[in-house]
């Protein structure tokens, strides 16, 4: 059984979060594609909607939206993930995986397109406090 690196982006706070998911959590993503929508509620986010845009497989090639299947290829590409540093006009042959999510791949990222009832930092525990919660905890010496 396949297990997946999930990285949920938040666009409103802007921050990521990363899950593992195994078992019948990873088997939700057998099969769908990039731009897919993911019900929250299969991986434990509950009223949450994801989208996925993207991901890398298990020997870290990107995955590109335009490439079918879920075998890697070598397209003539100008742009587009796994592409940087090209000047106006150039291409370059890369290597990079299919859209479709199966066995090889290893990293999943998402975006929420809607959110739930509990935000990200209390469902995955890093909510932060305020320099000033964090001095009113600190022991005071006694002398």
């Amino acid at each position: 059984m396949p297990d997946f690196k999930l990285v949920i982006n938040d666009p409103k706070t802007a921050k990521s979060y990363q899950k593992i998911v195994t078992g019948n959590e990873a088997d939700t993503f057998r099969g769908t594609k990039i731009k897919s929508k993911i019900n929250g509620d299969q991986i434990g986010l509950k009223d949450y909607e994801l989208e996925i845009t993207g991901g890398s497989d298990s020997s870290g090639f990107p995955m590109r939206s335009d490439i079918e299947g879920i075998l890697r290829k070598r397209p003539f590409v100008s742009r587009g993930p796994g592409v940087k540093g090209l000047k106006k006009g150039e291409k370059i042959r890369k290597t990079v995986a299919g859209n479709t999510i199966s066995h090889i791949t290893s990293q999943i990222n998402l975006k929420v397109l809607k959110q739930g009832s509990k935000s990200l930092d209390e469902i995955f525990g890093k909510t932060q406090k305020s320099p000033e919660e964090k001095k009113e905890e600190a022991p005071k010496e006694t002398t």
